[in-house]
């Protein structure tokens, strides 16, 4: 059974390199765990407790995408967002399985499982570090900050994507009704909306995000996804997380 040896080493031979401010420094890439996850799904609970913790661990990037489509068993999600509901969903176009589900763990853009299972998801991340990594920066400048995106590599034949997640760190939600009446739960790196920011290309590109876009926030993910044969969301060719605040 994989254990967190198996997760870190998961994470070899796939670099980035991150610039915060006037200062830089290498890391190694990150895999991307996309937790689809509802306020009104009695499974969700333990799924987001295991995305706190690899958050906490910090050898993934870990973003919760609240959905929408449980809000109608009596309690509307606080953060779901439609178009966190329509990723799932091509997701699951892109991989050719159409499964959609809560709580549904997405790693790397590549590979669904239950959001809950720990082990689960260290296959997974297992599974997709081989994929090719496209450098990614993020600079502040003073009306927001440069995304700098490396070359893409010559597999990406339908080219890739760049977009910009503004994060909200941690919150906690009192339950009111539904399925999880009368709970409280703790929420983390809860993206608040998806900003495309434009094309990554063979030659590399930078792109500008206005510092506005990231009012309340508390950290930004950046993704740069390769599109599918036969939807906008396939691989995850690199990822970066870094402060706002």
């Amino acid at each position: 059974m994989p254990t967190s040896l198996t997760l870190k080493a998961a994470l070899l031979g796939v670099l980035a390199t991150v610039h915060i401010g006037p200062t830089s420094a290498a890391e190694i890439h990150k895999p991307v765990v996309e937790l689809f996850t509802s306020q009104g799904c009695s499974s969700c609970p333990p799924a987001d407790a295991v995305l706190a913790e690899l958050a906490a661990k910090g050898d993934v990037i870990a973003v919760s995408l609240p959905v929408d489509y449980w809000d109608y068993l009596g309690w509307k999600d606080t953060f779901a967002q439609k178009a966190f509901t329509e990723r799932q969903r091509t997701y699951g176009i892109a991989r050719g399985d159409r499964e959609v589900y809560t709580p549904q763990a997405v790693i790397n853009g590549q590979i669904h499982t239950n959001g809950a299972s720990r082990s689960a998801i260290a296959q997974a991340v297992a599974a997709t570090a081989a994929s090719p990594a496209v450098a990614v920066s993020a600079t502040k400048s003073a009306t927001g900050y440069d995304i700098s995106v490396g070359a893409l590599p010559g597999s990406s034949a339908k080219g890739a994507v760049v977009l910009a997640l503004p994060i909200l760190a941690h919150r906690e939600v009192a339950i009111g009704r539904g399925e999880n009446a009368r709970r409280k739960v703790t929420y983390t790196n809860i993206a608040r909306e998806i900003i495309p920011l434009g094309e990554a290309s063979s030659a590399g590109s930078t792109l500008k995000l206005p510092a506005a876009t990231l009012d309340g926030a508390d950290s930004l993910i950046v993704i740069v996804q390769a599109r599918a044969a036969n939807a906008n969301a396939g691989a995850i060719l690199g990822a970066i997380q870094i402060a706002v605040k």
